[in-house]
């Protein structure tokens, strides 16, 4: 069953998920980082498999001129240790449903350009690769 955190413990729980791919990420500030993004509008799901946390997704409800409303999901990932068996799958089918309810006519996502099997993962889910993201790191005084 897929849920949305609510409670700081189930932000919590998603944590050691959510590591994996963002492994910068530090536990005393990921409640409070979290909740920084929800306000926001950012929201965290999390699937569970009997007591432990399987996948997670963090995902936010959009407007922009190129898309109109769409859903974007900044962070996708299930534990390492239980992949194939399903997770993303169910999240990803959960998070189509969450938009087509929320009237959004597109999800969208940025993958790291060395993560191969995750880009394979969201071809078969009828995703295409539409454009290249750029960034720039700033200096701050």
């Amino acid at each position: 069953m897929i849920q949305l955190a609510q409670e700081d413990q189930d932000i919590e729980r998603c944590f050691a998920v959510m590591r994996q791919l963002r492994p910068h990420l530090q536990t005393e500030a990921f409640v409070a980082t979290v909740r920084a993004q929800m306000a926001e509008g950012y929201q965290l799901a999390y699937l569970r498999d009997g007591d432990a946390v399987a996948c997670v997704a963090g995902f936010r409800l959009q407007r922009t001129l190129v898309a109109g409303k769409s859903l974007y999901i900044d962070d996708l990932a299930t534990d390492e240790t239980i992949r194939s068996r399903g997770h993303g799958a169910a999240m990803m089918g959960w998070l189509r449903q969450l938009a087509v309810a929320e009237g959004c006519g597109e999800i969208h996502l940025d993958s790291g350009v060395q993560r191969h099997r995750a880009h394979r993962f969201y071809l078969n889910r009828n995703m295409d690769i539409v454009a290249h993201h750029f960034s720039e790191l700033l200096q701050h005084d």
